[in-house]
This record gives structure tokens, C-alpha cells and sequence, in this order.
């Protein structure tokens, strides 16, 4: 629980504020921009929420905050509802996806996300574990698999997969993570989990890092911490300084994805996206532009 006195001195003045114990995740703004944001080193509360509406969204922040670095009173705490994940995220014909919430330290905060499809749910890299969050997903036909995307963003998966009898996958560079996971996925191939969901091996990030695409049209991509979106710069951002692995591979894993058409980004860290129809591949050609340009210059 963030403390008081803990409270730190750029939090603007009001009843909402970040604590010391911040580890700069990023979960509570990609959640509510328009209340924290970044300072570099930790997040904060640039504006306090004005009205009921404004004042869910920030409680929303607080309860995903994998570290409890985010304070309110207890006037409006004590009414909370830890039921309020999943939240939808995007309707689609091969299934509807939900953010989970409930962001997990072990990942240092990453996002994770629930499919629900014709063929069974599927949860996209694993939140920490929730029993009103798992209780909510038992109630929208609990999780038929559990897809990690890379070594970094396992978190509870154990738990998750226990409580839901549910098979993993992970790839084979990386099942060190989750020696558990019943399944695995070998080599670059690309391997199709269900008819409208396959996943796609992008080695750089980590050596076993992969992406799951959903739908054929219109297509939702879960990037892991391949791909992420800069609202600032409106750019899709491959981060070479967060590269654990090979960045000259990682740049090969993104050229793999240029004729995908995709509608969404969703990432487990960093910004989600939007695109219209026809943008994403001009959009990933301009990445892949500038990390040549950088790479050529020294800049990277």
C-alpha cells in the first residue's frame, strides 16, 4: 500500500499521488495518461482526476500497479471493486480481447491479455496472480492456453496455469523461463496455435521471443516487447537499449512482420495502437528506416 509519507514531491497536489516504492513500470500510464505519466525514474500524477468518471479511471491505475506505489484516500478506496478486469480492448471476428490488469513485478509490469474465441480463451503472457481476477475470467469460460511471448513476461504463469488445467506455450529458446509449459514452439516457423491465431517467432528481444497474431483481416498483433507504440513520436518503436539478446536479429524479426495488416498493436510494455487500414506497413518501413539510419550513424 503507497504511503504518505512516501509520497513523492512532483505528484501534483490532491488526493491521488505515487509513492517511493515506484519501480517506473509504466502500467498506470499506458492505463491513464491523462492523470500519471513518466519522469524518467519513476511515474507521477501530473493531473489529479476531476469527477467520478476521471476519478475510476485513476482507481484503475491503482489497482494495476504490480508494487501498490499509487495512494488515494480512503473515502474513495473503500468503495473499490477489484472485479473491474478484464477490461475490453477491441471486438473482433476471430475474438473479443480484454487487458487484464493486475500487472505482475516478476514482469516488471507488463501487460497481458485475454482472447476469448470460438475454440476456447487464451491468455496472452501471464498478469500476477488475481483471485477476483481469475474469478471474472471463470466467469467468461476460464483459459483454454496460455501463450508467453518471451522470457521476461511469464510472471504467475504456474498459478494461472493450475487453477484453469490450461496448456502453455513457449518457445523453445526461451522454456528455461517456464520448464512447466507443456508445449513449445521451435525454430522460425511460423506455427498456427488455432485457425485464426498463430504465432510467429521474432528472436532479438530474447533469443525465444515470439508474437501471436489474431484474425487474418483487420488483424490484432500481441508484440511482446518485440514492438511497442510512441505516442510523441508516433512511431513504432524496436528498442535497440532494450535488446537482451541480438539486435541485428531483432531488426530481421521485424522485417517478418511488414505484411501483416494490422489494426491493433498491443504490446507488453510500452503504448498500444490503433492503425487505420493501410498504415501499418509504411509505419513499420519508417522503424526499420530509422534504426539503419542510426545504426549507420552510431546513434545506436
Amino acid at each position: 500500500m503507497a504511503r504518505t509519507k512516501d509520497r513523492l514531491k512532483n505528484n501534483s497536489p490532491g488526493p491521488f499521488f505515487v509513492d517511493s516504492s515506484c519501480i517506473d513500470c509504466g502500467s498506470c500510464w499506458h492505463i491513464d495518461p491523462e492523470h500519471f505519466a513518466p519522469t524518467g525514474s519513476t511515474s507521477y500524477v501530473h493531473t489529479q482526476p476531476d469527477g467520478q468518471q476521471e476519478i475510476e479511471k485513476a482507481l484503475l491505475a491503482l489497482i494495476d500497479c504490480p508494487v501498490a506505489a499509487i495512494g488515494a484516500p480512503k473515502d474513495l478506496t473503500s468503495s473499490l471493486s477489484t472485479n473491474v478486469f478484464p477490461i475490453l480492448v477491441t471486438k473482433h471476428p476471430a475474438g473479443d480481447v480484454y487487458y487484464c490488469g493486475w500487472s505482475s513485478k516478476r514482469s516488471f509490469g507488463a501487460s497481458s491479455w485475454l482472447i476469448l474465441g470460438a475454440e476456447g480463451n487464451v491468455l496472452i503472457d501471464s498478469p500476477r496472480w488475481s483471485a477476483p481476477l481469475a474469478k471474472q475470467i471463470k466467469k467468461m469460460g476460464g483459459i483454454n492456453q496460455i501463450v508467453l511471448t518471451h522470457r521476461d513476461d511469464v510472471a504467475d504463469h504456474a498459478n494461472w496455469a493450475k487453477a484453469f488445467s490450461c496448456e502453455r506455450w513457449i518457445h523453445q529458446d526461451d522454456a528455461d523461463a517456464a520448464p512447466e509449459a507443456e508445449k513449445q514452439v521451435i525454430g522460425l516457423d511460423v506455427l498456427a496455435l488455432r485457425k485464426n491465431l498463430k504465432l510467429i517467432p521474432t528472436p532479438g528481444h530474447t533469443k525465444g521471443s515470439m508474437v501471436a497474431v489474431l484474425g487474418d483481416q483487420q488483424q490484432i498483433l500481441f508484440s511482446g516487447d518485440h514492438l511497442w507504440w510512441n505516442p510523441k513520436k508516433s512511431v513504432i518503436v524496436a528498442s535497440k537499449d532494450y535488446c537482451w539478446w541480438d539486435w541485428t536479429e531483432q531488426l530481421k524479426s521485424v522485417e517478418r512482420l511488414l505484411d501483416l495488416k494490422v489494426n491493433w498493436l498491443l504490446p507488453g510494455h510500452g503504448y498500444a495502437h490503433q492503425f487505420m487500414p493501410g498504415q501499418w506497413k509504411g509505419a513499420l518501413e519508417q522503424t526499420l528506416h530509422h534504426a539503419a539510419r542510426a545504426t549507420s550513424t552510431g546513434q545506436m
